[in-house]
Formats: C-alpha cells, structure tokens, sequence
C-alpha cells in the first residue's frame, strides 16, 4: 500500500511539474487584435508588411485579419463585436460618439481624394471648370467634393455643384470615363487618382490642399484605426502593442523600397510607373504632426464641414465630440 501511495506521489508531482510551463505560457499570451479589413483595400498593403515582417510580434501583439466585401460589413462587424478595430474616417466615429458609442481614432493615412485632369487640359484652376463635366466619387456628401466646392466658391466665384454637369459613380467606372475623355475632370480616392498620374493625368486640387486654403495648418488624417473606449481599457497591452506595430510598419514602408516589392502582388500596379507613383503617394501619406496639432485642425475642419454639409453629414453636433481621437484610457475629458 505504501509502494502505490508513493508511485502515485511520483506521477501526481511530475503531471504538476508539466502543467507549471504551461499554466505560465497561458498567463501570459500574447493578446490577439481582430482588425476588420476591406478584401481589396490599400490597408492590406500595411497589414501585409507588419505580418510578413513579424513587427506585431515584436510589439507583443497577434494582428488576425478578418476580410469584408465592403465597409458597411466591417463597420457592422465592428458595432456587433465580431472585430475589435477597423479602419473608417474621424466623421463617422465623431458622430457616434456624439449619440452616446465610445468609439475612438488613432490616426492612420492622411492620403486623400484628389481633383484630376488631362495632362493636356486647358483646365488649370477651379474657375476654369464652369460649364464641364466633373465626375465625382463618393457621392455628393463625400467631404473632399463639399470642401473643393466651398473652395471654388469662396476664392474663385464658381458654384462647381450648379454650374457644371456632376457624374457621380464608382471609382473605376469613373477612372476609365476620364481615360476616355467622357469626363472635364475626375475626383477620385487617392489611389485611383495616383493610377491616372501615373498615365499623363495631374491634380488640380486635392482635398488637403482645400482644407489647408480654408484655415487647416496641414494634413488631417481621413482615415483611422477605429476601436472602443472599452476594449482599449480592457486589453491596453493589445493597442499599444497594435500602435507600436503600426508605427513601425510605416517606418518600414517609408525607408524600405524592398518591403515594397514584396507587396506589389497585392497593388496590381498595371507597370512600374504605378508601382512607384502608388508607393510615393503612399508614403507621403504617412501621418507625421504632432497628434494636438492634427486634432485641433481636425475639429477646425468639422466646424467647416458642419457649415457646408450639415446635419445629413455630422449630425447634430455642432463640434468634433470629445474623445474622437484616442489619448490611452482618458476619452471623454
């Protein structure tokens, strides 16, 4: 009897001894970050080089990408729980923390949409399109068309929305009706409108450079890592970890051409002329003010947009809300 009671001793203490590694292994787990992402979209081209390089590991963080067919999926995902962050703009997080949600913006690309024409055009300011045909992408309340058509009237006399014929559409319908000279002009999301620099096109106006001639210092940040107040309280090793690989990543994206070769399956860059013109403008970008600096030019251009789109556009705040850009579990001061 006494054999077997220590032969059990034996075995109880070498099962403790082979859970010990692993109870610690388990305590400490590197946290997971669920990050929605369009299937198509330019984001993959970062969170591609942060996981190829193994930068959210190094910032003790497992980035798991969940791809959606579209952003009105993502943003469902992100209100339902199913994904932790996504990327969408600081106007859509403002206005649903003014209605009471707690989502929050780290900034992440300050590229946007900018007003193109022929290489040949006689077009060479806003003045100059009264009476053309302006093919426009995102609708009528996108803000880069509401900020470039404030512009045109305040400094150049001309209504762009009455006194032009306006085709709004899909980006690459409209990309090709500006290849086929269907079109005056095209405003078009960054990218798109990199791929037409990239032929012969050039920007008359992008949508930084109207918000910087109606009172903004610089660039302003359109689109953002889009998360919860909560799960940032609940999980801050995960967000910082997440910041920390995201602000590498761009490190890497901003000094690395090689980086950028490997991505270049994912940018379907029709030569090397894109390639490089996607890449530049990429790069250029890359969010680098001071954080105060960029909000206080982001709540400049909210008053600005509230002015000019109204409540269709931000609701019914009158000012950016408080808390729209994340400052580390001190939202809402």
């Amino acid at each position: 009897m006494r054999l077997m009671r220590a032969v059990a001793a034996v075995f109880a203490l070498l099962f403790a001894v082979q859970l010990a590694p692993n109870a610690h292994a388990e305590s400490e787990a590197t946290p997971t970050i669920r990050v929605g992402i369009l299937k198509f979209g330019t984001v993959n081209w970062e969170l591609d080089a942060m996981t190829r390089a193994g930068l959210d590991e190094k910032a003790g963080v497992d980035v798991e990408l969940v791809p959606f067919a579209g952003e009105d999926a993502s943003a469902v995902a992100l209100q339902a729980g199913s994904v932790d962050m996504i990327v969408s703009d600081w106007l859509w997080v403002s206005r649903l923390r003014a209605s009471g949600a707690d989502y929050t913006f780290v900034p992440y690309s300050t590229s946007v949409g900018s007003l193109m024409v022929a290489g040949d055009s006689r077009v060479q300011r806003l003045s100059d399109l009264k009476g053309k045909t302006i093919g426009v992408a995102g609708g009528p309340l996108d803000k880069n068309w509401l900020l470039i058509q404030a512009l045109a009237k305040r400094k150049h006399g001309v209504d762009l929305g009455a006194e032009n014929s306006i085709v709004y559409g899909a980006p690459p319908l409209l990309t090709e009706k500006a290849r086929q000279g269907e079109l005056d002009a095209v405003l078009n999301f960054w990218h798109y409108a990199a791929r037409l620099e990239a032929e012969g096109f050039r920007t008359l106006v992008s949508g930084t450079d109207a918000a910087m001639e109606m009172g903004t210092a610089g660039p302003v940040a359109s689109i953002g890592w889009v998360f919860r107040d909560e799960f940032a309280e609940k999980n801050p090793e995960a967000i910082a970890g997440f910041i920390a690989a995201d602000k590498a990543t761009k490190a890497l994206l901003t000094t690395s051409d090689a980086a950028w070769e490997e991505l270049k399956p994912l940018m379907k860059a029709e030569d090397e002329k894109t390639f490089t013109t996607l890449r530049e403008r990429y790069r250029e970008g890359i969010p680098s003010r001071p954080a105060s600096e960029e909000k206080a030019d982001t709540a400049k251009l909210y008053g600005l947009l509230a002015e000019i789109g109204g409540e269709r556009l931000v609701g019914p705040a009158k000012e950016l809300a408080p808390g729209t850009y994340f400052d580390d579990g001190k939202n809402g001061s």
